[in-house]
């Protein structure tokens, strides 16, 4: 939403600015920062639910229906994959109620209703029937404001080594321009000669980083390994890291190294 010029010239033309008296008006500025104020709303919206969807964090449904009246909130929830207390059967989410009950489009393609007091908006690589759920959503042209169904998604091999630690298939690939704002731009956090993030997954956070060494001289970053560790505790073999930290670990240096787009899928 912005303050914008919707009056017309003398001639029928649509004013391309607002005339200088209503600019410096209290009203239109205070319209101004309300614009940006909900533009501000929006995103902090958007990266809540992500982060929920990320981590595939229960929430209760009481909560849903509060925040569920709001714009924002609801912009952003509208079509997520939602599970509620079966977790076989996903549902798109359409409606939550103001008891809390979910409105959800099942694989079926019927609306149903359910009331569950905890929902879970599940990472893809936690949902048996994505292949299923992503032709489904293509046919009811669904467009996900969070990116859930079309995340890239990586699934850990099964011939990793039991004392392994770290990935190397990254080390040596040249990033031309600088990999701290690429970094920051893509949402992940920069700390030292690091770029990280972090995942909650079966009741601890767990955090991926991935070395770089930078040329500040001509901007280029080389990557270097690739591990995960328990926040403010020791590195994880590879073997124990849980599949959402694996996937979110491979999709960021995947997306810093631009071997792939972030919307492919490795298995």
């Amino acid at each position: 939403m912005a303050a914008r010029s919707i009056g017309l010239r003398a001639t029928g033309r649509p004013l391309k600015t607002l005339p200088k008296a209503l600019r410096d008006d209290p009203e239109v500025d205070r319209l101004r920062q309300l614009a940006q104020w909900l533009d501000r709303h929006a995103a902090e919206c958007l990266a809540r639910i992500d982060a929920w969807v990320v981590s595939s964090l229960p929430v209760p449904t009481g909560l849903l229906a509060r925040v569920w009246p709001d714009p924002g909130w609801q912009d952003a929830l509208r079509d997520l994959v939602v599970l509620g207390d079966d977790p076989a059967e996903p549902g798109f989410l359409r409606e939550v109620t103001d008891t809390g009950d979910l409105r959800v489009v099942n694989l079926d393609g019927e609306t149903v209703r359910l009331s569950p007091t905890i929902a879970t908006l599940p990472h893809p690589v936690r949902l048996p029937d994505l292949t299923d759920l992503r032709e489904f959503a293509d046919e009811l042209d669904i467009s996900q404001r969070i990116e859930q169904l079309h995340r890239g998604i990586w699934s850990k091999p099964g011939d990793l080594k039991d004392r392994d630690t770290t990935i190397t298939d990254f080390c040596g690939i040249t990033v031309p321009n600088r990999l701290a704002a690429r970094a920051a731009t893509l949402g992940f956090r920069v700390a030292g000669s690091q770029v990280t993030c972090r995942i909650w997954e079966t009741g601890r956070t767990v955090q991926a980083a991935i070395w770089f060494d930078e040329d500040y001289w001509d901007s280029e970053a080389t990557l270097g390994s690739l591990s995960w560790s328990v926040l403010d505790g020791p590195t994880l073999r590879l073997t124990d890291v849980g599949p959402v930290a694996w996937s979110e670990g491979m999709r960021m240096a995947t997306a810093l190294s631009g071997a792939l787009t972030k919307t492919e899928k490795k298995a």
